[in-house]
């Protein structure tokens, strides 16, 4: 450094020098992400919450301690609010996927601050920005990764999202209590319709400020702030428009490119998406012939053929199937009601859980506890077609639950077995 004060390259203010970066700029994307994230956040413990963590084998992250904090049982009505709240927590985190790296890119050369800190409040503030950015960054990725089915990552996805999920909100909080002050001083300080209107030959750098986001070397801009702004804009509402589609049946489907399971689907009654086929989870035809039996275990064991289940009364809803992935889709399913499955094995509903087990072989989700209120709802099935007809292998024969506003997951495929156990208090 040859006694420099500061090292060389990016940790020199005039290396960076875009006449945009200034304190109005950064406020504005910070404000879009001050009012967006939360709905992220709320969305994404709501999806927590549909799993009912508190009953046996749905609880993925045990080591979660109060992270994992649990205030409410999950409802089976609406029967869209899951599809609703996760396709928001997906779509919404698409969208705003552009603006992130629009306001990491006006802050960047705050990283390379030096020295990185003159006081213990600004200590705080720099390690918590160190956790803002590491945090988002990392919920970010692994989110999209796992829209996409593409697990490179050698963790398990969903209690690394939810610890990481915590960091983040932890020091999204610390930044904004920092930072909210000058984020509204400095969205007054300019019109945003006149900034709007001014071309690339007024543009101006900002005054500088205290936090150093204007650059003390401006070079001449090549871009306006309107055009930046319509362009980080611009990115969101294609990756909004590139994904809304998976949660929507109907034309919309054609142009979800971001959809993990495809776009344009057969016109056969089965002919809708898979998360996993049967190959995927090592399950196939064997065994699943006139000698296939269900068993219900409760106060009155019973063994049931499929025949005898399409002999008892049948009942068929349009209920939609909606994955974490954030992908969704209503079909009509027809089936026998849990509640009557139930009281067949001699329990006695509203008062029973039931623990579902697959044919799959392994698995976190071979199995799945339905909450007492799942059971007794009248469109809870255990489906046993599709419109109209047969399931198909790749969607749960011989039978599958259908449970009004669960989480797709939870909609076990290929079921062997029911036990009806005393809810959990």
């Amino acid at each position: 450094m040859r006694g420099d004060e500061r090292p060389p390259g990016p940790f020199r203010p005039e290396f960076w020098r875009s006449p945009l970066r200034g304190p109005w700029l950064t406020s504005v994307f910070g404000l879009v992400l001050l009012v967006g994230i939360p709905v992220v956040a709320v969305t994404g413990l709501l999806s927590y919450a549909a799993y009912n963590p508190h009953l046996p084998g749905n609880d993925i992250t045990p080591g979660k301690g109060l992270l994992g904090f649990y205030l409410f049982d999950w409802p089976t009505r609406p029967v869209w609010l899951y599809r609703l709240t996760q396709g928001i927590h997906v779509i919404l985190g698409l969208t705003l996927l552009p603006i992130v790296l629009a306001k990491l890119w006006s802050v960047i050369h705050k990283l390379f601050a030096w020295p990185p800190a003159r006081s213990p409040a600004e200590a705080v503030e720099r390690a918590s920005l160190l956790l803002l950015v590491g945090g988002v960054m990392f919920e970010f990725i692994t989110g999209i990764l796992n829209i996409q089915l593409f697990y490179v990552f050698p963790f398990s996805f969903y209690p690394a999202h939810l610890y990481g999920a915590w960091v983040f909100l932890a020091a999204f909080i610390v930044h904004v209590a920092f930072k909210l002050p000058r984020m509204i001083s400095a969205l007054r300080s300019r019109d945003f319709r006149q900034e709007l209107r001014t071309g690339l030959a007024d543009t101006r750098p900002e005054p500088p400020d205290p936090d150093g986001l204007v650059t003390p070397d401006p070079a001449a801009p090549t871009m306006s702030r309107r055009g930046l702004l319509a362009f980080a804009g611009g990115g969101s509402l294609l990756m909004f428009g590139l994904s809304v589609g998976q949660t929507i049946d109907g034309p919309l489907r054609r142009t979800a490119l971001l959809a993990p399971h495809g776009r344009v689907y057969g016109a056969g009654p089965n002919d809708f998406q898979v998360n996993k086929t049967a190959a995927d989870v090592g399950v196939d035809m064997a065994g699943m012939g006139p000698q296939w039996q269900l068993t219900l275990t409760g106060p009155h064991p019973v063994r049931l053929s499929r025949a005898a289940l399409l002999a008892m009364p049948l009942h068929t809803y349009r209920l939609p199937i909606a994955c974490v992935e954030g992908w969704s889709t209503e079909q009509a399913w027809t089936g026998v009601r849990l509640a009557d499955l139930a009281r067949l094995a001699g329990a006695t509903v509203g008062r029973v859980d039931v623990f579902v087990q697959s044919l799959q072989m392994g698995g976190v989700f071979s199995h799945a506890s339905l909450s007492a209120r799942q059971v007794a709802d009248p469109r809870s099935l255990l489906a046993l077609r599709v419109n109209g007809a047969e399931l198909s292998l790749n969607h749960g024969f011989p039978a599958r639950i259908m449970v009004p506003n669960a989480p797709g997951v939870h909609n076990t495929k290929w079921v062997r077995q029911l036990d009806f156990l005393p809810a959990a208090p």
